[in-house]
Formats: structure tokens, C-alpha cells, sequence
């Protein structure tokens, strides 16, 4: 039976994993921290034929999580990780800035999060010699964007650490993806105010992270077009970019999560 872990499964994308996944012979361990939703998508995943389970945590928590994952695979060696975890926040609408705090809380999730994930994996992984792991990041990460510095550093942040990583593991026998999608729409950008050039479903999302994952791609990037196009952006002489992007009328709610301090394991 393969088995599977999403984090950030109970919304969005990672919901949309779930369910794209969902089917007999799988078993899925999906990770969030509403109650609710982790009810919903579990018994969703159940009617589709997968065996399920669900595990409330916070990535920020790194004893909690390395915990809950080491147990899985002890049980279930897992097969497929996929670091999907994450939030957004930014700035327009009369805020030129982020808040101090709206920016941790982004760099601890969507960057320390994802590696809190990554540890243990790779070291039961690469001890096995297989496994494939998927980070889930963004075509942000291609250009710092000015309506969402700290959400573009922890993409940005987490792509190279992937990168750098992905030429070891591959000796050891493990497969490293690194998904850059374009907009996709979610509960999590539903409030944002923005142009969104070639927005699609979470639906249609998972399915191409999951075409290109099944294919062990060490990219997953789409659309190809906004790819390309944010590419030759990156190089346009600095001051041109900054032009350009700073036209547009953008408004990024501020995140109103609050951050863990990183140094403190187990969540106390």
C-alpha cells in the first residue's frame, strides 16, 4: 500500500492533493490544524476508497511534528511527503509595510516549517535509500513581489534549500520536487486584490502537481507562460522591475497568524 503525507491538507491545495490522491491502495496521513476541516476532508478521502488518517499539528512545532512523523513511518514507511503547509500575507490598502510580526510568522511557517517537515524525513528516507519528497512553494519565488516581500524570501528561501539538497538525496536514492505554482485559487488568497494572469482551480492545480510528481519531475512549474514571463522580468535591469511591478494596485490582507519562537522544540 502506498503511503502518502500531505501537510496543510485541510484546505486549498492541499485538500485538493488529498483528494486527487484519494483511491484504494493508498493510505493517506494528512496534516492541519483545524478539527473541522481535518473531519471533512478525511471522511471526502474515505468515500474515494483510501485507507486515511489524520494528525493535528503545527509545523512550527518541530519536536510535535518530528514526533507524529517518525510514528507514521515506523508503521507505514512512507513513500511521498508533500510539504504543502503554509500562508500568505502582505501589504496595500494604506499599509506600505508588513508588521514585524505578520513577517516571522510567514518566514516560520512557509520556510521553518517546511524544514521542520523535511528532517526527519530525509533521514529515514535516505537510511532506506528511497522515498520522494514535494515542496510545495511558488512562481513568487522567482522575484521578490513588493505586495508580498516576506511571502516571495520564504519561497525564494525554501526553493534553494530544496535545491541544494535535491543533488544528495538523489545519490542516496531519493527523489526531491519542487512545485512552483502561478495563482491557484484558495481559501487562503480569496481576500487578496489583485490581477491573477492564468488563475486556475485547487483542483486542476493538484492534478498537475500530481502528473508531474508521478513522473518524478525535479520541477513542477506552471503556467509555463507566467513562468517565462517572470524569468525575463528577473532579467530587466533592477529599476525597470521595480517599475513595472510597482503599478500595479495590489491589496494582501495581513496574516494574523502568530509565530512560534523557532528555538523553542515541542511547542512550550
Amino acid at each position: 500500500m502506498t503511503s502518502i503525507v500531505i501537510t496543510g491538507a485541510t484546505s486549498g491545495i492541499g485538500r485538493a492533493l488529498a483528494l486527487e490522491y484519494a483511491r484504494p491502495g493508498v493510505h493517506l496521513t494528512l496534516m492541519g490544524r483545524n478539527p473541522e476541516r481535518m473531519g471533512s476532508v478525511l471522511a471526502a478521502v474515505k468515500e474515494r476508497g483510501a485507507e486515511a488518517s489524520g494528525v493535528l499539528v503545527d509545523v512550527q512545532d518541530r519536536a510535535l511534528l518530528a514526533q507524529a512523523i517518525d510514528a507514521i513511518d515506523e508503521q507505514r514507511p512512507i513513500d511521498l511527503a508533500i510539504a504543502n503547509a503554509g500562508i500568505t500575507s502582505g501589504v496595500g490598502g494604506g499599509r506600505d509595510f508588513e508588521s514585524a510580526d505578520a513577517v516571522r510568522a510567514v518566514l516560520n511557517i512557509n520556510l521553518l516549517g517546511v524544514i521542520n517537515t523535511l528532517d526527519p524525513l530525509v533521514q529515514r528516507m535516505v537510511a532506506r535509500r528511497r522515498g520522494h519528497i514535494a515542496i510545495i512553494g511558488s512562481l513568487a519565488a522567482l522575484r521578490g513581489l513588493p505586495y508580498s516581500p516576506a511571502y516571495s524570501a520564504a519561497k525564494a528561501a525554501i526553493h534553494a534549500y530544496g535545491e541544494g539538497l535535491r543533488p544528495t538525496l538523489r545519490r542516496h536514492g531519493v527523489t526531491l520536487s519542487i512545485v512552483a505554482p502561478g495563482f491557484v485559487k484558495t481559501p487562503l488568497n480569496a481576500e487578496i486584490k489583485a490581477p491573477r494572469p492564468f488563475e486556475i482551480s485547487s483542483e486542476t492545480a493538484a492534478r498537475l502537481i500530481r502528473r508531474g510528481l508521478d513522473r518524478k519531475r525535479a520541477q513542477v512549474v506552471f503556467p509555463r507562460s507566467l513562468y517565462l514571463g517572470l524569468r525575463l522580468l528577473g532579467l530587466l535591469p533592477a529599476r525597470l522591475g521595480d517599475a513595472l511591478l510597482g503599478r500595479q494596485d495590489v491589496i494582501v490582507p495581513e496574516t494574523q497568524e502568530k509565530s512560534r519562537d523557532p528555538m523553542v522544540s515541542g511547542g512550550k
